[in-house]
């Protein structure tokens, strides 16, 4: 009976390290496939006066500059303008500090990112932009308009970061700098526990009924966010250098108050969106002079179910403005 179970014993550790192996070579294979579409979408670095940033040019007209959002890069820039239709416009879209091939230099702050967007620009000879910004890269892009107002001729907020009192909370910063920095363990978690991860970040508004082309565009969604080992120093950066200086620009002492700025302004989120939160977005369109909301009921952060109403006021307002994409002042 003894020598049966140890047999028995033997063949279950078997049968787990060969699950274990089975499941690291799936793993592999995956981030593999990761790191060659990221390759195969033609970014460059080019050398700014603030330093290297990566951006990848697409299309021809107009320029429009693209500022992706958390766990995000150029990458995730190109599938926003693919989203949106964007297509008819020459599409900029760059990394932001931390994010892929553009690192965050010594002293880096809201300030110096929102210089680095200006001098892409300079490095690609383009005098004037509209700007599409989503999420927390509605921040830089909002510096952006501040500094220099004769360089954007409109700018998109999509379901912005806004300063307020309510604000979605962040995990202890070791879990960005160690744990989440591993491609393995985050994708360990969007694979087998990518419902948890949606409900506890908010992609998904609480008892929002997805379809199923939504749930498989949520399931992109975080597998794109890989190899995230080369994101998480955008997280880090955005989340607790960029974020407390952002939440001090309603205050009349800023050196850019929101109200100082004049480029026009569209700006669209959802009524139960858990990240962009409505109260904090309320205030931040109110408070821009002339800015135009638009706001649907539902969806959340991803607008599901109404991106085709969002793309349609989003090619209006562009549209409107699309004269004066290369005036300079």
């Amino acid at each position: 009976m003894t020598q049966l179970w140890v047999i028995l014993v033997i063949l279950l550790a078997g049968l787990a390290l060969a699950g274990l192996g089975s499941l690291w070579l799936r793993y592999r294979e995956e981030i593999r496939a990761a790191r060659r579409r990221i390759e195969g979408l033609g970014s460059q670095v080019v050398e700014t006066a603030c330093g290297p940033v990566e951006y990848a040019r697409v299309g021809e007209g107009a320029p429009l500059l693209v500022v992706h959002g958390a766990m995000g890069g150029f990458d995730q820039g190109l599938w926003l303008a693919r989203g949106f239709d964007l297509c008819k416009y020459q599409v900029i879209s760059l990394s932001r500090f931390g994010y892929l091939r553009s690192p965050v230099p010594a002293g880096a702050g809201l300030d110096l990112q929102a210089d680095a967007f200006a001098a892409l620009l300079d490095a690609l000879g383009i005098p004037r932009a509209a700007v599409f910004a989503a999420s927390a890269g509605t921040t830089a892009a909002l510096r952006l308009a501040a500094r220099y107002p004769g360089r954007v001729s409109a700018l998109v907020l999509l379901s912005p970061d806004a300063p307020g009192e309510a604000q979605m909370s962040l995990p202890p910063r070791f879990v960005f700098d160690t744990l989440l920095r591993s491609d393995f363990v985050y994708w360990l978690l969007v694979t087998f526990w990518g419902r948890w991860v949606q409900n506890a970040i908010g992609l998904v508004p609480r008892g929002y009924a997805l379809t199923p082309e939504q749930a498989a565009m949520i399931r992109t969604i975080q597998h794109g966010d890989l190899p995230v080992s080369g994101r998480m120093d955008g997280m880090l950066f955005e989340s607790y250098t960029v974020l407390p200086e952002y939440n001090a620009l309603l205050c009349a002492s800023s050196a850019y108050p929101l109200q100082q700025i004049e480029t026009p302004v569209l700006v669209i989120h959802a009524l139960d969106d858990s990240i962009a939160i409505p109260a904090n977005v309320n205030r931040l369109a109110a408070a821009i002079p002339g800015a135009r909301q638009f706001t649907l009921p539902d969806g959340g952060h991803f607008l599901l179910g109404h991106v085709e109403e969002a793309r349609a006021e989003i090619e209006r307002f562009l549209d409107a403005h699309a004269g004066s994409f290369y005036a300079t002042d």
